[in-house]
């Protein structure tokens, strides 16, 4: 256990060694690792206390035993060997107080990344070596009190700053503990008990009211009200019946259910949001590779400083004691500990909040980025709109074809598409209970809409731009609804009828372009509709301009567009469409991926399709930035000022800083660092 303690150290903050440590003692524990990560890192807390308490017992002796001390108090207490318990006190102290520091030293040493321990380790050394040289003839004073007190300040500085960074990783273990243990697996007929991490794909398995769903799979049996809010951010519980997907960890209502396991373990969406969070947590953004970098300079400032203000004071005539006293505590105030906390506090803090709010983020620094945001391109279905088109009407053309017929042509087609206007139709057929025919030699059109032959017929289903392509005239009198989507079907190349599709905008949308207004973010609608459509919907909601009748291929141009006019583009689509577009934008953001966290070109994925979810997320962008910049400017602040003091600037006008009160500074500096790190909130 002793051996280990270097690696709690918060301050060693070199990009290739230091911050994995301290980065890897804020994530808790891994879902494979379970409760044992937790568990070791409560185990160093509680060491520290431990080493914390028994220094403090030993600190009253050395200080009365202390030479300084008696002639503050008018104390004389003083007797054969007096001396010599002082030096076995403080020994016992530099050496079970001390072995975190020292341990730590020496691993920064062989790791060739001086950084915080080293610091520490050397002003603890310096000071004991000289004072442990006055008890056996060297003439000078000992500061064994200010030994003993500086290690009691920096032993309670690490035992706070632990539990704060323990506090910043809650929230992922939170995630950790939602996936029960066990499960209620149905075979045969038979239920029984078994561990969650045994569930395969196809099992069957019985969650009970109140319980939390142990993987996700799909409804076989009953109906209930489940809780996602911990895994999407949506507060009210969400009705699901038989067919309907369920994600492991969401908590089950009022209905006993059935379901069969689709994804066990280690692929479920839960699992791989937290191994994502995990990811994002241990990814390093530009902000934390400049404070890296500063905290390096900042060690070796901190030794210059500190061996300049000893060789200052000795040629100014002092004393050694006077001089080693400014060196030491020149080093311990310019400890890094809070500039190497000040950004991964933050992020541990800001990276799974957001998963708890449906934001996922797989690129910690397009994430901070997005305080840049100039232009927001809205992919308009799913997002501003409801998504789900409704059939409006079906007009026949061939008064030997009823609506119900056409239709059904229509949904043989669509059957194997995934497009929200497919779902649309196959919804109207089943509502309407009609067979739906096979279709055979199936192609898509891209970008307006498929072909098939269904009973010898060459149909189409297709766009009204396709009509235009093809020179194909539009029927007498046709016009469409602006907010209607209208699909053809065109039958041995005559125009057979049209079903015209709506979809909804989502109540929330205009309150989030007005937002994004608010903020100075430019809000454009990209879509494939017409313009009447699109222009409809972008006045409805008081959007910027639009976009319409872009097919897939040429969103990527748009966004190239846009960046060539210095706009920082953020672009919002669903991952597989708009693949090359996310790659391209900025700050790629993939939609209502629900479990599909594999929306591999997106920098940033939401769990919910909501407009609203992008507003909070980029204004918890900028909030989680603001704090960066406010930790790094106080933790580099506080050593512009305390630096010089603690070399003795001010020594004439009668101020001068003990080692202890340096080490109570560096440690304050620590804790308000950890204190703003955690006062972190999503904004709903």
């Amino acid at each position: 256990m002793e051996h280990d303690h270097h690696s709690m150290d918060m301050g060693k903050t070199n990009a290739d060694h230091g911050t994995m440590d301290h980065d890897k003692m804020q994530q808790g524990p891994s879902p494979s690792m379970g409760m044992a990560g937790h568990d070791h890192h409560a185990m160093m807390i509680a060491d520290f206390k431990k080493r914390f308490f028994v220094v403090l017992v030993l600190t009253v002796p050395v200080m009365l035993l202390s030479m300084q001390i008696q002639q503050w108090l008018h104390l004389d207490i003083r007797f054969a060997g007096s001396s010599y318990l002082l030096f076995a006190l403080a020994s016992a102290v530099f050496v079970y107080g001390g072995w975190p520091f020292l341990t730590g030293w020496l691993s920064e040493m062989k790791a060739k990344t001086p950084g915080m321990m080293t610091l520490i380790g050397f002003a603890i050394t310096v000071a004991y070596c000289y004072s442990a040289a006055t008890v056996f003839g060297l003439k000078g004073m000992d500061f064994f009190w200010e030994l003993t007190t500086l290690i009691l300040i920096m032993l309670l500085g690490h035992w706070i700053e632990m539990r704060s960074v323990a506090g910043a990783s809650r929230e992922l273990e939170l995630l950790v503990q939602l996936m029960p243990a066990e499960a209620h697996l149905i075979k045969g007929g038979n239920i029984t008990e078994v561990k969650t991490d045994s569930l395969k794909r196809h099992d069957l398995i019985l969650i009970k009211p109140g319980e939390k769903i142990p993987a996700d799979g799909v409804i076989e049996e009953g109906a209930s009200y489940l809780n996602e809010s911990m895994l999407t951010g949506e507060s009210t519980p969400v009705q699901k019946s038989k067919g309907q997907d369920v994600i492991a960890g969401s908590v089950n209502g009022n209905g006993s259910i059935k379901v069969k396991v689709t994804h066990s373990g280690e692929d479920s969406y839960l699992s791989k949001v937290i191994s994502l969070v995990k990811n994002a947590q241990d990814a390093k953004s530009n902000t934390q590779l400049l404070a890296d970098k500063a905290a390096k300079w900042l060690t070796i400032i901190a030794l210059a400083a500190g061996i300049g203000t000893f060789i200052f004071w000795s040629a100014d005539g002092k004393d050694l004691a006077f001089a080693m006293e400014r060196m030491v505590t020149v080093i311990v105030i310019c400890c890094p500990h809070a500039l190497g906390l000040a950004v991964p506090l933050v992020v541990a803090k800001s990276t799974s909040l957001s998963a708890q709010h449906g934001l996922l983020i797989k690129n910690r620094t397009a994430f901070e980025n997005s305080r840049k945001i100039t232009t927001i391109v809205f992919d308009k279905t799913g997002t501003l709109t409801v998504g789900k088109f409704e059939v409006a009407k079906i007009v026949s053309l061939d008064k030997d074809l009823d609506e119900k017929e056409l239709i059904r042509l229509a949904a043989a087609l669509e059957q194997n598409s995934e497009h929200p206007i497919a779902t649309g139709i196959l919804q109207k057929v089943k509502d309407l209970k009609v067979t739906i025919p096979k279709a055979e030699n199936f192609k898509a059109i891209t970008g307006q809409g498929v072909g098939a032959t269904v009973a010898g017929k060459k149909i189409l289903v297709v766009s009204p731009g396709y009509l235009k392509e093809n020179k194909i005239a539009l029927p007498d009198g046709f016009t469409a609804n602006v907010t209607e989507t209208v699909v053809f079907l065109i039958i041995d190349k005559e125009p057979a009828g049209y079903i015209a599709l709506s979809d909804e905008i989502r109540p929330e949308s205009a309150d989030s372009i007005k937002t994004l207004q608010q903020e100075n973010i430019k809000s454009i609608l990209l879509t494939g509709d017409n313009s009447k459509v699109a222009a409809s919907v972008s006045k409805a909601l008081g959007m910027d301009s639009f976009m319409a009748e872009v097919l897939p291929h040429q969103k990527l141009e748009k966004i190239k567009e846009l960046q060539s006019k210095s706009e920082f583009v953020a672009m919002t689509g669903d991952g597989v469409n708009d693949a090359p577009a996310l790659a391209q934008a900025d700050i790629g953001i993939a939609v209502g991926s629900g479990s599909d966290i594999a929306a591999e070109t997106a920098g940033i994925v939401l769990v919910n399709s909501n407009p609203k979810d992008i507003v909070s997320l980029i204004l918890f962008g900028k909030a989680t930035y603001r704090k960066m910049v406010q930790n790094l400017a106080w933790a580099t602040g506080y050593n512009v000022i305390a630096l010089p003091l603690a070399a003795g600037v001010l020594y004439n006008q009668g101020i001068v800083l003990s080692p202890a009160a340096g080490a109570v500074l560096m440690t304050v500096s620590t804790v308000v660092v950890a204190i703003n790190a955690s006062l972190l909130k999503v904004k709903a």
